[in-house]
């Protein structure tokens, strides 16, 4: 019987660099509502202009 949660069901947020969708990771589980960017590139590069 598997265990765990599926994908699907995990919560995500959208980027504020790029934009895209990213979903939870467990590394991410104590700072979840801190977190903005999807990657270390996103967070290291300016947001765009508008």
């Amino acid at each position: 019987m598997p265990r765990g949660v599926k994908k699907t069901d995990l919560p995500s947020k959208t980027c504020a660099t790029c934009g895209k969708p990213f979903s939870w990771r467990r590394k991410w589980e104590k700072v979840w509502d801190e977190v903005k960017y999807c990657s270390d590139r996103c967070r290291g590069a300016k947001p765009p202009r508008r």
